[in-house]
C-alpha cells in the first residue's frame, strides 16, 4: 500500500523524468499539467502521488518511488554506475529508467555475463546482499578439464580460497564432463571472483561464466546480452519474500 505523504508537484514530475524543475515550471505555465482534471497553475502545489491523478499533455503520470530491472549483462561491461574508462551497465539503460538512478545489486566481473538486478530500493538490495541471508546465486560455467565427482564433493564441503578464506558449502552440478566441462554452480556468498577462485583451488580454469539465477529469480531467456526489462509485481514480491523469511 502507498504512503499518504504529499510532495511538491515539480519534485514528483522531475523524479518521473518529465524534465528539470525549470522545464516543469514552463509546462505548468503553459497549462499542460493537470491535477485531478483541473489545470495546475503552481509547480509548488502539494500532491498525494498515490491518490491524485496527474497528467502532462493528457498522458497520465504514474508515480512510483522504486524501480526494479532485470538485465542480461553482456561481457565487457562493468557492474557499476560510472567508470572513467569502461562502459557501465547504466549506459545500457533508457533515459526513462536512468532517471531513477538504479544501481546494480552486487556485481558481476567484467567478463562474466548474465543476470544482474538494478534497483534504487536500497533496503531490498541490502537484504539480497546480506551474508546472513545466504541468498543462492546460480552460475552456468564452461571449465577447462574434466570436472569430477571429487570436485563436486570438495565444493559440497566448502573450498579454501587462495587467501585462506573458507567458502560456505556450494553445489556443483556436472552437466557434461570432458576436455571442456559444462557445469552449474550454486553459491551463497559473493566473494570477489568467487566461482573462478573455487575452480582454481581444485586446479581448474573457468573459460566462460554466466549467472542464471539469484534467489527465486531466473534470468529471462528472452533477454539477449545487453537487454533488460522491468520485474513483474510477482517477481518483486518473490524477492521480498525470499529475503524477509530467512
Amino acid at each position: 500500500m502507498g504512503t499518504q505523504k504529499s510532495q511538491r508537484l515539480d519534485k514528483i514530475l522531475a523524479h518521473m523524468g518529465i524534465g528539470t524543475r525549470k522545464e516543469i515550471k514552463k509546462l505548468v505555465r503553459a497549462g499542460r499539467v493537470r491535477l485531478n482534471g483541473i489545470t495546475a497553475n503552481d509547480p509548488g502545489i502539494h500532491v498525494y502521488p498515490d491518490q491524485d491523478e496527474l497528467t502532462v499533455d493528457g498522458i497520465p503520470i504514474l508515480y512510483r518511488e522504486h524501480i526494479y530491472l532485470m538485465m542480461n549483462k553482456p561481457q565487457g561491461v562493468i557492474s557499476a554506475t560510472e567508470d572513467r574508462f569502461n562502459e557501465v551497465i547504466s549506459d545500457l539503460l533508457e533515459p526513462e529508467h536512468r532517471v531513477f538512478d538504479p544501481f546494480p545489486v552486487g556485481r558481476l566481473d567484467k567478463d562474466t555475463e548474465g543476470l544482474i538486478l538494478l534497483t534504487n530500493d536500497g533496503k531490498l538490495s541490502h537484504q539480497l546482499l546480506s551474508p546472513k541471508k545466504h541468498v543462492p546465486k546460480v552460475y552456468y560455467a564452461l571449465v577447462e578439464g574434466a570436472v569430477t565427482e571429487a570436485d563436486r564433493e570438495a565444493f559440497a564441503s566448502g573450498i579454501t580460497l587462495d587467501d585462506g578464506y573458507e567458502t560456505l558449502p556450494g553445489q556443483l552440478r556436472i552437466l557434461n564432463s570432458g576436455p571442456v566441462s559444462e557445469v552449474e554452480v550454486t553459491i551463497y556468498e559473493g566473494k570477489y571472483h568467487q566461482v573462478k577462485r573455487m575452480f582454481e583451488a581444485v586446479g581448474k580454469r573457468v573459460k566462460f561464466l554466466k549467472r542464471i539465477a539469484m534467489g527465486p529469480l531466473s534470468l529471462d531467456p528472452d533477454l539477449e546480452p545487453g537487454e533488460y526489462r522491468e520485474l513483474s509485481d510477482e517477481e518483486i514480491e518473490m524477492l521480498k519474500k525470499a529475503t524477509s523469511s530467512r
